[in-house]
């Protein structure tokens, strides 16, 4: 989070705001105190002119008005007396002019130059004209300070003799004001510093507790929430940090149960065989486990924020509206010439609960096998059908031709029931063949396990098919002298190994040679068991040990076989812990090997 600047934050703000009002009230306060005082000091020095003024008329007429004799005063000395007292602070000049502007004395001893002068000034004029008086405030061309002058007639009868010019001090009055103003400067001064140390201390209460929530909240988005927010007080702010607190704890208590959550959803997505993938609204992939990107062998990095149809190779057959509404699954066949594989995906739909689509969830499990199984179930049961049906065939219709009279002729009768009783045999092989896969599929047997001489093992299950073969077929033994002990099951092994020699008597041509081989590596024994017969094809050599498998059908059928001979001998040499495969050329012959674990002999020793 961005730290706030001091000229920013909301302390200077409330400090500022709470100056500027007091600022503001006071240039109010002091601007209508200010105007009102000065206009009261104006009014009570004019007054006290006007009051002076009234007496110095009464007797300035009335030495205007006085008949002189011989002997007495002139005009101008006795006005001079009289306005020779007047000299104060307040008043500066007196005057005494006319009714035709002559100036008849003054109260200034320096300036009585000017008596018998006419006056220009306009007020006189005008109050001699007008008959009321004329005031005015200006400057001293003298001393440059304010005077106020007036200018008032003297009346006699109703009729103007005169006028009384008057210049007073009013500067002091000003002055006044300024001394008035400097102690309302110096009062607005202290009550500014009284104010800002009251609007610090003031905006402290609030904004100490805002700045705990502040650093809280900061603490709180680094996941700790630990800390508490000093409560203050019971005002509004320590309500609000109460109740911030209790926020902390239920964000704390809701942290703690989503990252439970979490790890469990992330534990079961872990450990999920099948494979999810999450996606926003708008189908792009927003979360992949594990299994997902094993299952589409793709990395990580290539998936997120990819549409998830092309991610799943779809985007040509399928849009993210129709995966939506889909209630199906989709098989995505990603299978290739060496292997196949096939996905099964399942799509659920994430809503709210107005119904809004938030995303979709897609599962992906690997269909591979089951359908491996699938396709291996219809195809033996088709094998099996095909494997009864031929006989069944073949017996129906010589029994059918027996109930209709062939069973009185002596000749055909006995050649019928052969092929009916041959046919019924290998019925009975192929049933005890699958009784016995099926046995083995379910691991309902047991191993009657013994040690025994391999070597004298395998020589005698040979020299039983060397004396009972009925063909020209040589047998070239490549058997060591040197005992070599196995733990096996001697029945089941036996069948393996007959299996495989009568499939190499049935494949083998006249004058062709069967070879049986013993080798031993790393403790472990390995059997050879090769015929001069017709061979594979090398694309179908991994698939003989295939239940019901042929390469030549017809002709493996018409020798008598069920095709489950090679699936039994694999099952059972893999119940010994062995393995069993085969080698093979087309028109060169077949070589099948098997593999067993030795066993120490009786001294305790390898050989």
């Amino acid at each position: 989070m961005q730290k706030v600047g001091y000229l920013k934050s909301i302390h200077v703000k409330i400090v500022f705001i709470y100056i500027l009002l007091i600022i503001i009230a006071m240039q109010i306060i002091g601007l209508y105190f200010v105007k009102g005082l000065e206009q009261t000091l104006r009014d009570n020095f004019q007054s006290s002119i006007y009051d002076r003024v009234g007496l110095i008329e009464y007797s300035v007429r009335e030495e205007m008005l006085k008949v002189r004799n011989e002997g007495d005063a002139t005009l101008e000395q006795s006005l001079r007396s009289i306005l020779s007292g007047l000299n104060s602070s307040d008043i500066k000049e007196v005057r005494v002019i006319d009714a035709r502007y002559q100036i008849l004395g003054t109260s200034d001893i320096n300036n009585q130059s000017i008596v018998g002068q006419r006056s220009m000034d306009e007020l006189v004029k005008k109050s001699i004209t007008a008959e009321i008086p004329f005031d005015n405030i200006s400057l001293d061309s003298e001393t440059r300070k304010r005077i106020w002058i007036l200018a008032t007639p003297i009346t006699s009868k109703g009729e103007v003799i005169g006028t009384l010019y008057i210049e007073s001090n009013i500067e002091n009055v000003f002055g006044q004001m300024n001394e008035i103003n400097r102690i309302l400067a110096g009062g607005t001064a202290v009550a500014l510093v009284i104010t800002i140390i009251l609007g610090i201390l003031i905006a402290q209460t609030i904004t100490r507790p805002i700045s705990d929530m502040r650093r809280q909240a900061q603490a709180m988005a680094k996941g700790n929430f630990s800390r508490k927010v000093r409560v203050y007080g019971n005002d509004e702010i320590g309500q609000l940090a109460i109740a911030f607190n209790h926020l902390t704890n239920r964000l704390q208590e809701a942290q703690s149960t989503t990252e439970a959550e979490r790890r469990k959803l992330a534990s079961v997505l872990t450990n999920m065989t099948d494979g999810v993938i999450a996606t926003d609204r708008k189908g792009r992939v927003i979360l992949i486990n594990d299994p997902a990107l094993r299952l589409l062998r793709i990395p990580r990095e290539m998936v997120l924020n990819r549409p998830i149809i092309s991610v799943l190779g779809i985007e040509m057959d399928q849009t993210f509206e129709d995966l939506i509404h889909t209630q199906e699954s989709v098989t995505l066949d990603f299978s290739t010439n060496e292997r196949p594989f096939i996905l099964r995906v399942n799509f659920s739909v994430i809503q709210k609960e107005t119904g809004f689509v938030n995303g979709l969830i897609a599962v992906l499990h690997d269909n591979t096998e089951q359908e491996k199984i699938d396709m291996e179930r219809r195809e033996f049961v088709a094998n099996v059908s095909h494997e009864l049906r031929t006989p069944l065939t073949t017996m129906s219709s010589y029994l059918e031709a027996l109930a209709d009279g062939a069973w009185k002729d002596e000749e055909i009768a006995p050649s019928f029931l052969q092929v009916t009783q041959t046919e019924t045999q290998r019925m009975i092989r192929l049933v005890n063949d699958l009784l016995q896969l099926s046995k083995m599929d379910s691991r309902d047997y047991d191993l009657n396990r013994e040690i025994v001489n391999f070597n004298q093992f395998f020589n005698r299950i040979i020299d039983r098919f060397e004396l009972s073969k009925s063909q020209n077929v040589t047998f070239h033994r490549m058997l060591s002298d040197t005992p070599y002990y196995v733990d096996i099951d001697t029945d089941k092994l036996t069948q393996v190994i007959d299996n495989i020699i009568s499939n190499a008597l049935k494949y083998s041509p006249d004058g062709g040679n069967i070879r049986f081989g013993i080798a031993v590596k790393d403790n472990v024994l390995k059997v050879m068991i090769s015929d001069d017969g017709m061979g594979i094809p090398s694309e179908n050599v991994d698939r003989i040990f295939d239940r019901f498998y042929r390469v030549d059908r017809a002709r493996a059928r018409s020798m008598g076989g069920t095709g489950l001979g090679l699936a039994i001998a694999r099952e059972m040499i893999e119940a010994h812990g062995g393995s069993i495969w085969a080698e093979s050329e087309e028109g060169q012959g077949t070589t099948i090997f098997f593999t067993l674990e030795i066993e120490m002999d009786e001294e305790g020793e390898w050989d």
